[in-house]
């Protein structure tokens, strides 16, 4: 074994506990803490974890973790091996299943990446990465990191990887360095010792805590409207065995009075997922037709409280309890423990012995669990179809920012009640609602068009969406005032668009219901361009028209000149005409303008 390859059995990695002696093999592999304990077969599966994940980026950023992933695992090419990475909130795992001599080789191929990234690949990535993100599917609980958290941190798991975009080879490389270290890691091995020939040298650097949680939610619980046929709970609680086994009872509870009682659910379920060393996301969701959604919700609220009460019936805990203990049997336990222990061990957080969890979940009482269901309450967030949810005790979410900001005013082409304000300090939409605002010095990115399209997203998740051809005197002076403001690292160039939105004339009552949607982002109004299709049917309906026209005056003056004029051809004649000519006036209103 050479000096390179060595591993110190001698020093446990710090902070590990006793209660793994005799479980789990305590080591560290070129200064990466590493666990290891056996598992039955021929096969044994490793994994290397990193502390490091998307709500360590920013927005104008975000993807950079993805794309090292993906960089350090092209030179692995096609194998025989069942390797693969993921991308978390907070950490990047990189594991591989095959005999001791296959995964040795992917390991070392992987920090070799990392310590020297492909990144003649770098565009190339880049386009996988927006190839997998139009084919990813949106989860029940896509938007509501958004309103909890804003468009930072946490916040972005319900974003798009905007950076992918922007990001330059010096970048990817410089988070690499400093985030892809031996001191930032911990390895796990299916084995009963660490294979030889591991080349794991990876930079020194420092084991960074994840990011502290902001907050864009001014109280909790709160609400906020959704799509039909969901009711999604989202609440943030301290982690805790009591708090694994109240969102089991929760889903229970919600199955059976949503589904296997009342009927009006096929799915509803809870699930418990650590977001940092301290707390955890409680997820419950139910879904359900349209004509059942009030149902639903209510129902869903009602079991919500039942568990704040503590009316808990002894066997719902039980049930739960016996759940949680089923994991904690079979002579691979540890083997299979191995991946949450070093995610604990990465993370800061207890690490706890399968008798130690024995214990712990024994201890739980309904007590207990009573009053993480009031912990839950008190930070939830839930989106319902479009119902008021202030008759729960919930707030409302905030629609619209608290001020708009001093600057030039710019009416809407298509609504008189919308005004674009661009000051020296961010900008706003007056909405008949109240303001959007995004600071400059509040910007988590900025979007830029080269036909002068600027979309800024504040760090509350706030939006507005600056469009030239929408709105009046936006001129490439006032676009400038914005460019220099934001600042650069903020700046996220976009490509050329296939068609520059034009304004579209709207009836008052039409502008009210349809010019703001709630689709991930607060308040935004949406731009309605004109499609070629709807300029086609325009021309179409006036040459129609125009034809019809010619044909009813000659048949009128026909008429007229006759001895006797056929009045019921002429009636029939106009009012076969008057549809058209209303058609064709309404195409004439709302056609657009420069």
């Amino acid at each position: 074994m050479t000096a390179e390859t060595r591993t110190d059995t001698t020093a446990p990695p710090t902070g590990l506990p006793a209660a793994l002696e005799g479980l789990a093999g305590c080591t560290t592999t070129q200064g990466i803490p590493t666990l290891f304990a056996p598992r039955a077969g021929n096969e044994i599966t490793a994994g290397l974890f990193f502390r490091v994940g998307t709500a360590d980026e920013t927005l104008a950023t975000s993807g950079i973790t993805h794309l090292v992933e993906h960089l350090a695992l092209h030179r692995s090419g096609v194998s025989d091996t069942h390797h693969n990475g993921a991308t978390a909130g907070t950490y990047t795992l990189f594991h591989v299943t095959g005999t001791e001599a296959e995964v040795v080789a992917h390991l070392n191929s992987v920090c070799a990446s990392l310590r020297d990234l492909p990144l003649e690949r770098l565009e190339t990535e880049k386009e996988i990465l927006r190839t997998e993100a139009a084919g990813r599917g949106r989860g029940v609980n896509h938007q509501l990191p958004l309103w909890r958290y804003g468009a930072e941190g946490y916040g972005l798991a319900a974003y798009s990887e905007l950076g992918v975009w922007r990001l330059t080879p010096d970048e990817v490389r410089w988070w690499a360095q400093t985030r892809f270290t031996r001191d930032n890691a911990v390895l796990w091995i299916t084995s009963d010792h660490v294979p030889e020939g591991l080349e794991l040298t990876l930079p020194a650097g420092r084991r960074i805590p994840a990011p502290a949680a902001g907050s864009a939610l001014p109280t909790t619980p709160a609400y906020i409207g959704g799509e039909d046929g969901q009711v999604v709970l989202d609440a943030v609680v301290r982690r805790s065995t009591a708090a694994s086994l109240f969102t089991d009872v929760l889903g229970r509870a919600l199955f059976q009075e949503l589904r296997q009682e009342g009927g009006y659910s096929y799915v509803a379920d809870a699930d418990y997922s650590p977001r940092d060393a301290d707390r955890a996301t409680v997820t419950a969701f139910a879904d359900a037709l349209p004509q059942k959604q009030d149902a639903v919700t209510g129902a869903f609220v009602d079991v919500l409280a039942r568990l704040r009460a503590g009316r808990i019936e002894p066997a719902e805990l039980e049930s739960a309890k016996s759940k949680a203990l089923k994991s904690l049997e079979g002579p691979d336990v540890a083997a299979a423990a191995l991946p949450s222990w070093a995610l604990n061990l990465l993370m800061g957080h207890e690490i706890m012995s399968p008798d130690q969890h024995r214990e712990r979940i024994a201890a739980v009482t309904v007590e207990d669990v009573r009053d993480v269901a009031r912990e839950a309450w008190s930070t939830a967030l839930v989106q319902v179809p479009g119902r008021d949810l202030a008759w729960a005790g919930c707030a409302a979410a905030p629609q619209y920012s608290p001020a708009a900001v001093e600057g030039t005013r710019h009416a809407s082409l298509e609504d008189g009640r919308v005004t674009l304000v661009i000051g020296a300090e961010g900008v706003s939409l007056l909405l008949p609602g109240g303001p959007v605002t995004v600071r400059y010095d509040r910007c988590a990115a900025m979007t830029a068009r080269p036909d002068g399209a600027r979309v800024l997203t504040g760090l509350d998740g706030f939006r507005v969406e600056v469009e030239p051809t929408l709105f009046k005197g936006v001129t490439p002076e006032r676009l400038a005032v914005i460019d220099a403001a934001v600042p650069q690292g903020s700046v996220v160039p976009l490509p050329p668009r296939d068609e520059v939105p034009r304004p579209q004339a709207r009836s008052r009552a039409r502008a009210s219901g349809s010019r703001t949607v709630v689709s991930g982002s607060p308040a935004v109004p949406v731009a309605q361009p004109s499609t070629p299709g709807r300029s086609v049917l325009r021309w179409l309906i006036w040459s129609v028209t125009a034809f019809f026209t010619l044909i009813a005056v000659v048949l009128t003056l026909d008429e007229l000149t006759a001895p006797v004029p056929d009045t019921d051809v002429l009636l029939g004649v106009w009012i076969l005409e008057l549809p058209l000519a209303l058609a064709s006036w309404s195409q004439w209103r709302t056609r657009p303008r420069a």
